[in-house]
């Protein structure tokens, strides 16, 4: 870091005209900017690109995202000086956390507007959180014993360039997908042992003929979760049936490319939080010194397209989801259990409207699985001709995300109460252990009553990975 901010000071002494620390921005990056005006020039880039609106990002995505603008910084390519990075890294230690819109950002020159608000703060202009509560930055800065911090030549410039919002949002998001899709297939298996199915769609040696990783996966977690439990050996030898609908048969094909799709936004993002994403890059040459060169590493692309691949993965995940709980509450395909898993059908509605509801979040997935990455509007005065859209897809991403873990929570408390009407005879012992934890949040249906609080409930607990022991 020492050695790139060098190299800054000395194009400051050469003269020499260069992008981002002694010109305009974008449009204007024509126009030199005389040296006593270098940090007044910073200073407007952050306040002038505050331009986010909407609900605030959460304060859990604004942490991530300060460390991983401190990480970008450290990498030793943006010429700021060591002070900026501690500077982010005293809002962590301190637990002032910057009032970020969520709104703003179309990806190129990365996520400028939720990035220029983050700065601001460390300006000691804005809005912040502290210890929780929203006040303005200064007051925030004051009480956690911090200075505003004052920007040199290109260090507004070194905060506002790169990927971390939709970075940061959608890594969160990918983190709890990865819990959905796992679930899912815990989900399923209670919901193939309450419909009698047959585990024989995951036996290993259809799996080897199509060696998908995630599919693979699937079918041995699936086979692990049935084969040989006290359901399956009742029928086993008895079913007139010569194979179970797609929505259980084709499990691991479904489960387990949503799994596939997760792993590569997954390597995707890693790969993000560890690259240099700023612009202009203060680079080491084979003379042993340093060229300042502008780039396109801001753009959000790579972003982009994965984590839109993960949105209509996990909207196919929900779309077989909701096959199952149907197939659960319609007495039409529900192998005997009664209507809508109710024995006051007729009098009591049971599960019936908790089907509508997964119906309903099926459908703003599917609304939401149209990917921004291939939308494109011209910025800044055609300078910034193709931009990513990368943070709609994060936030698309996390609404999708959210829709999945209740649906994936209706479906558990579904089959829980389908297995309760195959008693005498139990699953194996890992899904008695789920439908456990599962009725230690939600009881047993014996007449309606009203089921968003229970949904909800265990919804959180998916969220918060309290059901996670069901995943080992």
């Amino acid at each position: 870091m020492r050695e790139s901010r060098a190299a800054v000071e000395e194009v400051l002494r050469s003269g020499a005209a260069v992008y981002g620390i002694n010109t305009g921005f974008g449009k204007l990056s024509d126009v030199r900017i005389p040296d006593d005006a270098l940090v007044h020039l910073q200073e407007n880039l952050v306040r002038s690109h505050c331009c986010g609106l909407g609900l605030p990002l959460t304060l859990e995505e604004v942490r991530v995202m300060i460390l991983l603008r401190a990480n970008v910084l450290a990498i030793g390519c943006s010429g700021a000086r060591v002070e900026v990075a501690e500077a982010l890294l005293d809002l962590l230690r301190q637990d002032v956390i910057p009032v970020v819109p969520s709104q703003g950002s179309v990806g190129a020159s990365g996520d400028l507007a939720p990035l220029a608000h983050l700065a601001l703060t460390l300006l000691g202009e804005g809005e912040a959180f502290f210890n929780g509560e929203r006040m303005t930055s200064a007051q925030a800065l004051q009480r956690a014993g911090l200075r505003p911090l004052q920007l040199q030549a290109k260090e507004g410039l070194a905060l506002l360039n790169g990927t971390q919002a939709m970075t940061a949002v959608g890594g969160i998001s990918l983190v709890r997908a990865q819990r959905v899709v796992e679930l899912a297939d815990v989900a399923g298996a209670m919901t193939l042992e309450a419909l009698l199915g047959t585990p024989a769609a995951f036996d290993p040696r259809i799996h080897e003929l199509r060696p998908h990783a995630g599919q693979s996966a699937s079918a041995a977690r699936l086979r692990s979760l049935i084969e040989g439990s006290e359901i399956r050996e009742s029928h086993r030898y008895s079913d007139p049936r010569v194979q179970d609908a797609y929505s259980l048969r084709c499990m691991p094909q479904v489960h387990g490319a949503v799994r596939d799709a997760l792993a590569y936004a997954t390597r995707t993002l890693e790969i993000e939080t560890g690259s240099a994403t700023d612009n202009p890059l203060v680079l080491k040459n084979s003379d042993g010194g340093f060229d300042i060169v502008s780039g396109g590493n801001f753009h959000g692309a790579p972003v982009a397209a994965a984590l839109d691949f993960a949105t209509l993965a996990l909207t196919d995940l929900m779309g077989i989801a909701e096959r199952r709980v149907d197939r659960m509450v319609n007495p039409d395909l529900s192998e005997g259990l009664p209507p809508f898993l109710t024995r006051e059908a007729g009098v009591g509605s049971g599960f019936m409207i908790a089907h509508v509801t997964v119906a309903a979040l099926l459908n703003e997935g599917r609304s939401l699985s149209f990917p921004a990455s291939v939308d494109n509007t011209p910025t800044s005065g055609g300078k910034e001709d193709h931009v990513s859209m990368g943070m709609t897809s994060a936030l698309k991403l996390r609404r999708v995300v959210a829709n999945a873990e209740y649906v994936v929570a209706i479906e558990l408390m579904s089959a829980a109460q389908g297995l309760d009407y195959r008693l005498p005879l139990r699953p194996l012992p890992a899904l008695q252990r789920a439908k456990a934890m599962v009725r230690e949040i939600v009881p047993p249906l014996e007449r309606d009553r009203v089921l968003a609080t229970d949904i909800e409930a265990l919804a959180a607990h998916i969220r918060e990975g309290k059901l996670d022991e069901l995943l080992r």
